[in-house]
């Protein structure tokens, strides 16, 4: 393993790069204050915390989002997807996790298609615990979440009871405001269809189970940690265009807060920090995976949610500079493999 002193230097410049603000959504300022309440490194806090899950443990994990929820539920956006996947691959190497993956019922088999393609066998919760046991399988098991808010809480009970796990991870999985409204970037409520999981995070933080959330726009879950400034920096963060008298800022918060220019980013950058602390070239989320990754997405309908079109943009920034963050990711941390 690396010494700390180069861990700590590298963690640093994997913050610096996914949180430059290309699409000028104000994720510098969200990322700064974040930095000053974690007291150090984004994308190193988050990766201590995931390599700190115990040998076999399970990790709950959660992304999709409904993206024009006020069309069809059918539709999920690809920012998101292929970062959870890659985060779930590190565990599974890593820690040799059980990894469950929370979304929609709608989205399942977009997101399985993409948790496949990044190597990870869909199986079931008791499939998973064979695999665990003699290590000859990396899997991933996916479930449905409730979409209407009273069976949304009634599930978090039910599932932490039964799963126990040993951390939460949500990636681009949008929190719900103040006064219980899902909204877009545009500050438009698209609550309609969209699983209720961030009940479930709250259960979690109650009951002192860790939670890492990785968000772009404040939206996101784990933004309540710094939803006072979503309002002061994000656009509609203060005042959405629905008409709920709140703006677009999630009220979840989470333990551990990554910030990101695009949430893809923050998740490549953490599953580099793991590589780098397990000295594994392996965790690596690499360029080659994400191409394949975003054909996956394509193929499986994900959109570009900017744009609104399936293609292999995500968040409005063109395929080339997905693949970009990764290299760099993977050479800022090359001097720890």
């Amino acid at each position: 393993m690396a010494n700390q002193d180069l861990i700590t230097r590298l963690d640093n410049r994997l913050d610096q790069l996914v949180n430059i603000d290309m699409g000028e959504r104000g994720v510098e300022h969200l990322f700064e204050v974040a930095r000053e309440l974690q007291g150090g490194s984004l994308v190193g806090a988050a990766a201590d915390a995931l390599m700190a899950v115990p040998e076999g443990g399970t990790v709950v994990l959660t992304t999709g989002s409904v993206s024009r929820a006020w069309i069809t539920p059918d539709l999920g956006e690809n920012d998101g997807p292929s970062g959870a996947a890659a985060i779930a691959r590190a565990l599974v190497l890593a820690r040799n996790a059980t990894c469950v993956m929370l979304c929609e019922e709608t989205l399942l088999p977009a997101i399985r298609n993409t948790c496949q393609a990044a190597g990870l066998f869909p199986v079931t919760l008791e499939q998973a615990g064979v695999a665990r046991a003699d290590k000859s399988l990396a899997t991933i098991v996916m479930l449905p979440y409730a979409t209407e808010n009273e069976a949304g809480q009634a599930q978090a009970v039910q599932l932490l009871d039964e799963l126990k796990p040993d951390l939460l991870f949500s990636t681009e999985r949008v929190g719900r405001n103040e006064h219980g409204v899902y909204h877009s970037m545009k500050g438009i409520d698209y609550g309609m269809g969209r699983a209720r999981v961030d009940f479930l995070f709250d259960e979690a933080l109650a009951r002192g189970i860790p939670v890492v959330a990785v968000g772009d726009g404040g939206n996101e879950i784990g933004m309540g940690k710094v939803v006072d400034h979503v309002k002061a920096h994000v656009p509609y963060g203060d005042t959405c265009q629905c008409g709920c008298g709140g703006g677009i800022g999630a009220v979840t918060t989470c333990d551990v807060l990554v910030t990101a220019a695009c949430s893809n980013w923050g998740c490549t950058a953490i599953a580099a920090a793991m590589a780098a602390r397990a000295g594994n070239a392996k965790l690596l989320h690499t360029p080659e995976r994400e191409a394949l990754l975003l054909d996956t997405m394509v193929a499986s309908g994900l959109i570009n949610s900017t744009h609104g079109i399936v293609d292999d943009s995500v968040d409005g920034f063109p395929r080339q500079s997905h693949l970009a963050v990764a290299e760099l990711c993977r050479t800022i941390v090359s001097r720890a493999l």
